[in-house]
């Protein structure tokens, strides 16, 4: 089995590349951000230790005082929004809302919830490894780069785009101001640093279905990893 990295910046159209990747290929395709949902899920690994670190209680007190009225919340002290659900699952708006006003608290985070995601992606590639169904392996992160997947992944590929052409895509696709994607790609990887770590680059900028466009060039990306690896 041939594992393969996917990433790029926001609005290069990683995800269309993903999907393109799952229907032509016998392909596994996990994207980092849904383990870490996985995760987060009542009952599994990251669920007690972030309502613990996020709440400073236990997730059985935290249930309870999720019931209480956002009045007497308040009156209480405790942040207007309870960190839990009615049906006990992490409130991720909720979340979201304490971990970005307090940013130790969101590297205590990071701290508590990156090894886990890696030893659940690792664990991933090496079930289906065991398995033998799949030729590929493909794993989408943002932070391949950073979280040096590069020595763990066969290929790693960087889904490049012009960044008009991105600006264009987030304001039309998710309304984004152009404030906020400049913030937003102020915080990524820059470009020169995906291209020294990846050692494919499919540019998306173009038509996808173009002679040359980014689908072309990801059949030819596979048709050198199968050449590479001795796979057909």
């Amino acid at each position: 089995m041939i594992t393969i990295g996917v990433t790029g910046g926001v609005g290069a159209g990683k995800s269309e590349i993903l999907r393109y990747l799952e229907n032509r290929y016998n392909c596994r395709v996990l994207l980092s951000d849904d383990a870490a949902k996985e995760l987060e899920l009542k009952g599994r690994a990251l669920y007690e230790p972030l309502v613990r670190l996020l709440s400073g209680s236990v997730p059985e007190k935290e249930q309870a005082m999720s019931d209480l009225p956002s009045e007497e919340r308040e009156s209480e002290g405790m942040p207007h929004e309870a960190l839990l659900l009615e049906n006990g699952e992490i409130n991720k708006a909720e979340m979201a809302r304490r971990i970005f006003a307090d940013e130790k608290l969101l590297q205590k985070v990071n701290e508590l919830v990156h090894p886990a995601v890696n030893r659940y992606i690792l664990d991933e590639i090496e079930r289906e490894r065991r398995s033998g169904a799949r030729e590929f392996f493909v794993l989408e992160s943002a932070l391949l780069v950073e979280n040096g997947y590069d020595r763990i992944v066969d290929s790693m590929w960087y889904i490049y785009c012009d960044m008009e052409v991105r600006r264009e895509r987030l304001r039309a696709s998710r309304g984004y101001s152009d404030e906020k994607i400049t913030r937003i790609m102020g915080n990524q990887v820059s470009e020169e640093e995906y291209r020294r770590a990846c050692d494919i680059v499919i540019d998306n900028t173009g038509d996808l279905t173009a002679e040359d466009g980014a689908l072309a060039q990801v059949d030819a990306a596979i048709a050198g990893l199968r050449e590479r690896f001795n796979e057909v």
